[in-house]
């Protein structure tokens, strides 16, 4: 799945995972299983009980115990623990708005009843051949909802050390990076990273105005910028 990248209120850039059509297929799979567990349990415990003994209230019992649960699985779960169900957590999965933000309830509810067209009538056919016509990870419940889904599984690369990539006729801004150590940087570059992996906007707000804060200037860019740029130029004064 393409990666994208959007621009919050605060002016911060955000970078997106989307999550793959894989992920997402074998997510629904494991809560298809925890479903299915549940119906069996369900089944066992009322027959050992015998509730369905009477047969003009059994009807009602198994609908109560099992259909209604099964019917509400996917907006309980998603609604109520931050966008995610037991199959999306295990994969690192998320529902999000594309701003990057959390999505309401009323999102979550139209994921739901599109979940009608796109997975239960077409046994998922149509979500997959949106999914993948869509760039941004969406079926129509989401484009419906204006949400898609993200993975926030960390991926280890060079990248988490303090080393920056850096031109050979990159200028320099703020010579006052100085006044950190390297085990600052680490932290800053640590949490800068995290923050934008998880669309953690006001993390980046408030790191821009401690750094600031610690060297003594007005930065002129935006907090995204401004962070980026700290982490650059304390590798060109350090490096050089």
């Amino acid at each position: 799945m393409d990666n994208f990248q959007i621009e919050t209120a605060q002016n911060v850039s955000i970078q997106q995972q989307v999550a793959g059509i894989g992920d997402r297929i074998l997510g629904y799979l494991i809560d298809l299983l925890i479903l299915g567990g549940y119906w069996i349990a369900s089944i066992f415990l009322v027959t050992a009980f015998g509730l369905d003994s009477n047969e003009g209230s059994s009807i009602n019992i198994y609908f109560m115990i099992i259909g209604i649960p099964s019917f509400l699985y996917f907006l309980f779960f998603e609604g109520f623990w931050d966008g995610r169900t037991p199959g999306k957590a295990a994969l690192g999965l998320r529902v999000v708005k594309l701003d990057g933000s959390k999505p309401g309830f009323g999102s979550f509810f139209v994921r739901w009843i599109m979940r009608v067209i796109d997975v239960t009538l077409t046994t998922g056919g149509v979500a997959v051949f949106t999914i993948l016509l869509n760039g941004k990870g969406q079926r129509l419940g989401d484009i419906a909802a204006g949400t898609t889904v993200v993975t926030e599984r960390k991926k280890v690369r060079l990248s988490h050390t303090i080393l920056e990539n850096i031109a050979e006729d990159y200028i320099p801004k703020y010579p006052q990076v100085t006044v950190f150590t390297d085990a600052d940087i680490q932290k800053v570059k640590t949490v800068y990273s995290d923050a934008k992996r998880y669309s953690k906007h006001k993390v980046i707000l408030k790191l821009s105005e401690k750094l600031a804060k610690t060297m003594q200037v007005t930065p002129e860019e935006t907090p995204f910028t401004f962070v980026d740029r700290v982490l650059k130029d304390y590798n060109y004064y350090t490096q050089k």
